[in-house]
This record gives structure tokens, sequence and C-alpha cells, in this order.
């Protein structure tokens, strides 16, 4: 049964990725980047990692599995890896991924992001956290749905698009940001009610990892 908590957790894993996954996901990754072109065409804009890099992420995954079911304890597998960039002036605004479908599973429980390559100044990963109710949709889940009774849902505001105004739900609720200094390879895992975003990249480019925490299919 998942609870509330879950949706709003927040774990690191600092050994998520060494020295040596990164120097292999970095030769993979140029060269499918050379072989294919890609390039985001938004912020918002993520490609599937090539087979070589699942795999090392997938391994990864496994690992780290212990340390995030701590405070994800309905979480059992993962979606297949995606890759993204920032550059310059890009940034990833203040958004919530939400539940869209809480009783149809495989579930999204939440997300986990790892750096490959940091910029060379700004692209942080950040959370907020607010008292305000503006954020809560007013939906609740239960026991129907596989959920602690009286679960309450947050609006959803997903980044699978570049979203430029904010909704006014968002844009009342007074908030506060915990800004995240994680160097390549710690994982960061937020609760898909989580309220998060990346700040703007002021140099370099920023390469990351992402996906979504699931619980198992049906």
């Amino acid at each position: 049964m998942i609870h509330l908590s879950e949706t709003l957790a927040l774990q690191t894993v600092e050994d998520f990725l060494d020295a040596d996954d990164l120097a292999r996901l970095v030769k993979i990754m140029d060269a499918e980047l050379a072989a294919t072109g890609w390039k985001p065409r938004s912020p918002a804009d993520v490609v599937l990692a090539p087979a070589q890099a699942q795999e090392i992420l997938q391994a990864a995954t496994v690992r780290a599995i212990p340390v995030l079911r701590r405070v994800l304890p309905s979480v059992t597998t993962h979606a297949p890896w995606a890759y993204t960039e920032l550059t310059p002036g890009q940034d990833v605004p203040a958004h919530i991924d939400g539940i869209p479908d809480p009783a149809v599973r495989p579930r999204r429980l939440g997300r986990i992001g790892v750096v490959l390559d940091g910029p060379g100044g700004g692209g942080e990963f950040y959370v907020e956290t607010t008292s305000s109710p503006a954020i809560w949709s007013g939906q609740a889940v239960g026991e129907s749905e596989g959920y602690a009774p009286g679960t309450t849902l947050t609006h959803r505001l997903p980044h699978d698009r570049a979203h430029h105004s904010t909704p006014e739900w968002l844009r009342d609720a007074v908030r506060t940001r915990w800004v995240a200094h994680t160097p390549p390879g710690v994982a960061v895992a937020y609760g898909a009610q989580v309220l998060h975003g990346v700040l703007p990249v002021h140099a370099g480019r920023l390469r990351k990892f992402v996906t979504d925490l699931t619980d198992a299919p049906a």
C-alpha cells in the first residue's frame, strides 16, 4: 500500500555511479550523439539512452534499490533511462510530475536523476516546499487504488514539454527552495508529488540521465 510520504520523499545515493561508470558513460554518449546528431529541441526534450548505457544504469539502480526503498518502499523497478542536456541560459522551471493514473500499474512513484557531466556554473537541481494548500488538487485516493486511505493528490504540471507560464495554483503558493549541490555520479531520487526544477546553466553543458521509479506491473 502506497503512503503519501512516499510521493513526497527525497533521497540521495552518493555512490550511484563510480569514476569508471562515469568514464564509460561519457564515451558511450559521446559516440551515440556523434552517430545520431541528436540535440534537445527544448529543456524538456530527452532521448532514450543506448543499450550499453542502459546496462550500466540498470546495474546501478539495482544496487541502489535497498537505499531507495527506505523512503520509497513500494518501488520495485524503473522505466528505461533517458538522457538530456541543458546549455547556457536553459533551465527547468519548477513543476510537479504528479500521479497521472493512480490505479494503473506500474505506477510512477517517483523519479531519479544522475548528472553525467556538470556545467561550468549553475544547473543545480532543487526542490521546493510550501505550507500553501494551493498545490493540492482536492482529489484523494484510497485502498481501491492501492494507496493508504485518504492519500491526497497534488495538481500536476509534468515537465514533458517546455512550459513558459506558471499556473495560478503554483503562482499563488509561497515556497521555500532547497538547492542540491550534487557532483556527477550522485543520484537524487524524489517522489512523484515533489515540487522541483533545475536552475539555469551559466556556462558549459549539463548532461544527465533520468528515469521513473515504479512499482511492479499488474
